[in-house]
């Protein structure tokens, strides 16, 4: 009965990881390139190369940026559709609210903020009418950065690894989500499965046929990273959940949940709606010293990380300043709440329940905005032992399988490889391409940022094409020469990659490590370097040659 019960789970285990197997590849790879999304968006846009920057002043700088803030031309567009009679003219649209962000690793400032739309009635059932605008900002000297400079580690490859980046009806947060839900079924029935897994933590024989060392591989990564893996999937599942896939609060509770906001904003201080009074604002430069006073006293001097506008200019308005919680795990800001209009110290926020401090803390953990370097990149080993255990999943499934298939003459294995080959080798080829474009593409050109959007795609589908084509030998039971063939390709954008970045820019890995060093941009160099001499390894080990029995295959020369 229990060695039926192990293969069932080891059904589960096959079919769970290979069809969703693919989509978690994706989370996983961008998962870890996430862990640097800043540094990436350094050597992305190079006019944000300089040292990261404390929240500027409010009064001296800020204020001036915000006066020159419009809204969005995509959101107006949209909020158009919404709104009584014309939308008016964007220089008429008041600012109502405000918010400034920036980190320990971020140069550059995100702001943005709403403006409220003139004389439209009061709607219950669309409370929220506004039109959001958001920039990127110098800190140093309030410049508006272009819109075009798309950054791609915070604004491409961090969504993609958990939506995909396919925004229409969310999609690609649910399809993520549900692969993350069998991530978690694959990993319970992974361990069922495995009866000896601490020997399995040990074994690896790279010399053995390619199906014994690919499972080899999978068996000890996968036991290796196993609390990493199950702890990710888990509370990426986990704060979604709210969001995203079970959002009553948005839906069937909307009613209640709108009348819990102003039962909060009473209980808290902090005003629900509008009075409608004009009202000037005072110093929040005074507010900022006075709540860094306050966090000084408890112990935890720290910088700004968030500020907040809200109701601007009304007698209502208040100014929320949130400590930069970055020499900590768990998510936290220990919020400061102050009159807009007079400086007053309305709020402090209260300490966390128990509940409240482990949802933050594992918030935190998944998210990792802490300064610790080495944990970092703990967090990136992880994540690529991840990849290795689904690839080798994928190589291990189809080695398995491919002989039966061609005595058969079925054609599932050949499937299964072209699409292990275009998710693998694929998916690194079209992130590693996309920063070859952002080199090669004028920095002033129109639209940069949607050209190289569709450089990832055009070679992500390129790929999956080659591989397709390539994929005949394994119809007869031989390897698929895309991956050898795909792994050169690989190399050789990545070392185009960091000598463009020399050319048009003249960070050489010689400055930025020993002149002038700039560790964002070497180590997204000495990566791609890295990935370079990785993907030789393994072009050289899929491309070696070798001569099978004449039994089995007729004295062919064939890939293994």
């Amino acid at each position: 009965m229990l060695n039926h019960f192990r293969l069932s789970m080891a059904w589960v285990h096959t079919w769970f990881g290979l069809v969703l197997g693919f989509v978690l590849m994706v989370a996983f790879f961008f998962g870890s390139l996430s862990v640097f999304d800043r540094e990436i968006d350094r050597w992305a846009v190079p006019a944000t190369r300089f040292a990261p920057q404390p929240m500027p002043s409010y009064d001296h700088l800020l204020a001036d940026v915000y006066a020159r803030l419009k809204p969005d031309p995509v959101d107006m567009a949209a909020t158009a559709k919404r709104v009584v009679g014309e939308l008016p003219a964007a220089d008429t649209m008041p600012l109502v609210s405000l918010f400034a962000y920036t980190t320990h690793r971020d140069p550059v400032l995100l702001i943005g903020g709403e403006f409220g739309i003139p004389n439209q009635p009061k709607n219950p059932a669309d409370d929220h009418l506004h039109v959001h605008g958001r920039a990127t900002v110098d800190p140093r000297t309030g410049e508006f950065l272009p819109d075009d400079a798309l950054k791609i580690g915070s604004d491409w490859f961090y969504p993609l690894h958990y939506s995909l980046n396919l925004n229409w009806m969310r999609l690609g947060i649910y399809v993520v989500g549900l692969a993350g839900l069998a991530m978690l079924v694959a990993l319970v029935t992974g361990v069922i499965m495995h009866r000896k897994v601490f020997r399995e933590f040990f074994t690896f024989r790279p010399n053995k046929r390619l199906q014994r060392s690919a499972l080899d591989l999978h068996n000890m990564t996968g036991v290796v990273a196993l609390p990493f893996h199950f702890f990710f999937a888990f509370t990426g599942v986990l704060i979604f959940a709210g969001f995203y896939y079970f959002p009553v609060t948005h839906t069937l509770l909307k009613p209640l949940h709108d009348q819990h906001e102003v039962l909060e904003a009473a209980d808290t201080g902090l005003p629900h709606d509008e009075a409608g009074v004009p009202a000037p604002l005072a110093s929040v430069d005074a507010m900022v010293a006075e709540a860094k006073r306050i966090w000084a006293e408890r112990d935890m001097a720290g910088e700004v990380g968030f500020l907040t506008i809200k109701h601007l200019g009304d007698a209502n308005g208040y100014v929320s300043i949130y400590r930069a919680g970055s020499d900590r795990v768990a998510l936290v800001g220990e919020g400061i709440h102050f009159k807009a209009s007079t400086g007053e110290l309305l709020r402090e926020d209260p300490p966390r329940s128990p509940v409240e401090s482990i949802a933050q803390f594992l918030t935190g953990l998944h998210l990792q905005h802490f300064e610790h370097w080495a944990l970092r990149w703990l967090y990136v080993l992880g994540g690529l032992l991840g990849c290795v255990c689904i690839a080798t999943g994928f190589v291990f499934f189809v080695e398995k399988r491919k002989q039966d298939h061609a005595r058969r003459g079925l054609q599932g294995s050949r499937i299964v490889d072209a699409l292990a080959v275009t998710t693998v080798t694929g998916m690194v080829l079209a992130a590693v391409a996309m920063l070859v474009a952002n080199r090669v593409l004028p920095e002033a050109m129109a639209g940069k940022g949607e050209w190289e959007k569709a450089v990832f795609w055009g070679v992500w589908v390129l790929a999956l094409l080659h591989a397709s084509w390539r994929s005949s030998p394994v119809a007869r039971a031989w390897r698929n020469p895309a991956w050898a063939e795909q792994c050169w390709l690989l190399v050789a954008l990545s070392v185009a990659a960091v000598l463009l970045n020399w050319i048009t820019t003249g960070d050489h890995l010689l400055k930025t490590v020993l002149i002038e060093p700039y560790w964002p941009v070497a180590g997204v160099d000495l990566s791609l370097l890295g990935c370079a001499a990785l993907a030789a390894c393994c072009a050289r080990k899929l491309a070696k040659p070798k001569t099978v029995s004449a039994a089995a295959r007729g004295a062919e020369v064939v890939y293994d």
